[in-house]
């Protein structure tokens, strides 16, 4: 549970400074995909085009996105799309840690 919670602060930490949002740090994980949620409907009404950037910033599979808001009609789109931010920015930092453990096991002298 600990590695849940500190994997939440790392992404949380990241949304706030790659995105900007301002979120506070003991939200829950339902809590700030409610926020996320209404800035990204904010932005699906408001500015489309900002909403298309973010996305691609994020780089969310616009396939499994089409995918999830035709299979789910009716629902919040601003809601399904967090989920899928929140999903993309822990697969970033699973890799960022599996990069960093390859880089650790090679010799000082052989890297770059």
């Amino acid at each position: 549970m600990e590695a849940d919670n500190t994997q939440q602060k790392e992404w949380m930490q990241d949304l706030r400074q790659t995105y900007g949002l301002e979120l506070a740090a003991n939200l829950s994980r339902e809590e700030v995909t409610a926020l996320l949620a209404e800035k990204l409907n904010a932005l699906i009404r408001d500015d489309f085009g900002a909403l298309v950037q973010l996305l691609y910033r994020v780089d969310i599979e616009e396939p499994r996105l089409r995918y999830l808001l035709q299979h789910h009609k009716g629902e919040d789109a601003g809601k399904i799309i967090a989920g899928l931010i929140i999903q993309r920015m822990e697969q970033k930092i699973l890799t960022r840690k599996q990069f960093s453990k390859k880089n650790n096991d090679i010799p000082e002298e052989d890297r770059w």
